[in-house]
């Protein structure tokens, strides 16, 4: 029998994501961090320290510059890497331009193409949109493999107004989307998005890509995301770091409420009123070790200087982070 929003499993396991996420990894890496042997050995080894901070390029959107700007940017900023749109990066080829030498140049800058966000609607439940779909997600992916990218997001695109997904279709959906990106060398993150009717919860997008069964199967989580679906953040210490590689952050205010906000409410990270320190303790409880990847689209932030704006939520971001693990 298929598995609706309304007729939820509510004992799904969540534990079992590291192991059924996981690149081939046995070891969950789940840990208990009210025990004193995990605190001490975080703080003997803090794995905090040794994130990356990438820029998901619709915090500067709204500038509306081309991909090889925003690409300067992130690295003038001080990023390491970089989340380019699927637009952006078709709009740069249709412009004569060649992605190898997008590649070289953010080789240069040592800035990684960490991942993209496309919206092909790979879990569909029209045969024919889905069909559809995959082909347009194996072209996105192979822009994102020319720029020198592994990674691509895939959030609910096409079934957002669905209360009711199947979520057993849906992660034979994905295993096929997986299964894709695997022949191209790029990896699709079911994307939680709080907004949609459907995997707007993080537990219903970790049961997708664990009920997948693809070794390659993760997640992409993101604080505000998290938030507007209404899921608890105690659950992200319940992923192993292979089920995350790349983490969207950014806050959110305390008013409008939840009901009303919307992705033009994000503000940089310490800004609002998300238990930042909280999420932070979590992940490095869970193991990650991947990327965090700003993603705002503050419309005041847009009429900004696009420079100012990406130095400012990398300080921001890094500082939230820091204060999550001071101490005294």
């Amino acid at each position: 029998m298929g598995v609706s929003r309304r007729n939820w499993l509510t004992g799904i396991g969540l534990t079992l994501a590291a192991g059924q996420t996981g690149h081939g990894t046995a070891a969950s890496r789940l840990a208990d961090s009210d025990t004193l042997a995990e605190r001490a050995a975080r703080a003997e080894s803090p794995l905090w320290k040794s994130w990356k901070y990438s820029l998901n390029t619709s915090t500067i959107r709204g500038q509306k510059l081309p991909l090889e700007q925003q690409v300067e940017i992130a690295a003038q900023a001080g990023y390491g890497g970089i989340e380019p749109w699927i637009g952006d990066i078709e709009d740069y080829v249709k412009r004569g331009k060649s992605l190898a030498d997008m590649q070289k140049r953010c080789a240069d800058l040592n800035l990684a193409v960490v991942s993209a966000i496309g919206f092909a609607p790979w879990i569909a439940n029209d045969d024919a949109v889905r069909a559809k779909g995959l082909e347009q997600a194996k072209r996105d992916m192979d822009l994102v493999r020319q720029m020198g990218g592994t990674r691509i997001a895939a959030p609910p695109a096409g079934e957002t107004e669905n209360a009711n997904l199947d979520l057993f279709a849906a992660a034979q959906r994905y295993h096929a989307l997986c299964d894709v990106g695997q022949q191209i060398g790029v990896t699709p993150q079911v994307e939680v998005w709080g907004f949609s009717k459907a995997l707007s919860r993080l537990g219903e997008t970790v049961f997708v890509a664990v009920e997948s069964g693809h070794p390659r199967a993760c997640i992409l989580p993101d604080v505000y995301h998290i938030y507007k679906g209404g899921s608890d953040f105690a659950g992200l210490k319940l992923l192993s770091g292979s089920a995350v590689q790349v983490m969207h952050i950014n806050d959110y205010p305390g008013q409008p409420p939840r009901a009303e906000i919307n992705d033009s409410h994000r503000v940089y990270p310490g800004d609002g009123v998300a238990p930042l320190g909280q999420i932070f303790q979590d992940l490095q409880t869970a193991g990650f070790a991947g990327w965090l990847s700003l993603e705002l689209f503050n419309p005041e932030y847009w009429k900004q200087d696009a420079l100012e704006v990406a130095k400012t939520g990398l300080a921001k971001s890094q500082a939230a982070v820091a204060a999550a693990f001071a101490t005294g």
